[in-house]
């Protein structure tokens, strides 16, 4: 298979705080990555650094084997047109859905290729509503999010993500938010996706979707990589006491037979 992203000795700090400490992940075209850990433990920073919403302290990022940014002498520079270029092709869905509340669900998807892609109106309007119809919301089209349920209103954050033809999907929690009815069909959409081979790296606390749905399995513990693995291996049979400790912090996760 194709490597798509790889990051290569990670580092991001916050002033004094070392969040990253040498991230090294490779996930291949296709493949599916849950990111688990307890909170500050790195997940969605390392998120952020991969579609640069944060700035890596140092390490690389490679997408499609191409390191972004240049370096010179020991330091890695970052040309923020080219940043601009990365992250169209890095989508992001994060826990609140940040849709814009006077536009349309419609406008709302559209709005990124108009602007950032330059699309003509009638292709981004197609294209705006092929990827509703791929999460089961073109009847919403006109409505605005006021309107929607948290469910709906996330399913909108990941068609206007898919809208621009990303490569890689980036979900970051973006089940944590809503009422526990509503995340069944959150996940059922990412499960599809999973199953189109969409490229995916997923932060979450579901284990039940880490189970069935993952390639591979994650566990982050102060800034590191503690467990790697399919997800039998690591949720049925842990490595480590942190990890242990983590999975009977979840005592309504249930493994089938």
């Amino acid at each position: 298979m194709t490597e798509l992203v790889r990051t290569e000795s990670l580092h991001k700090q916050f002033g004094e705080l070392e969040v990253l400490k040498g991230i090294d992940l490779s996930v291949e075209a296709g493949e599916t990555v849950v990111l688990l850990g307890s909170s500050g433990s790195g997940k969605s920073t390392l998120l952020r650094c991969i579609n640069f919403m944060e700035l890596p302290t140092s390490g690389k990022v490679y997408l499609h084997g191409k390191a972004v940014g240049t370096e010179t002498k020991g330091q890695i520079k970052y040309n923020e047109s080219h940043l601009c270029s990365v992250r169209t092709k890095v989508g992001m869905v994060f826990q609140h859905f940040n849709l814009f509340p006077h536009m349309t669900v419609l406008q709302n998807i559209m709005e990124g290729q108009r602007t950032v892609l330059k699309r003509n109106a009638a292709d981004s309007k197609e294209k705006s509503m092929l990827q509703l119809e791929r999460v089961g919301l073109t009847d919403k089209a006109g409505e605005y999010p006021s309107r929607l349920s948290g469910g709906q209103k996330q399913r909108v954050a990941i068609a206007r993500a898919l809208a621009m033809d990303p490569d890689v999907m980036l979900f970051d929690e973006v089940t944590s938010a809503l009422d526990p009815e509503l995340v069944g069909e959150v996940l059922k959409t990412m499960r599809q996706l999973a199953d189109e081979g969409m490229t995916m790296i997923c932060v979450t606390h579901e284990l039940g979707f880490a189970y069935h749905v993952a390639n591979r399995v994650l566990f982050l513990n102060d800034g590191t990589i503690l467990e790697e693995g399919n997800p039998q291996q690591i949720l049925r049979k842990p490595e480590t006491q942190r990890m242990c400790e983590f999975l009977e912090g979840h005592s309504l996760f249930k493994l089938p037979d």
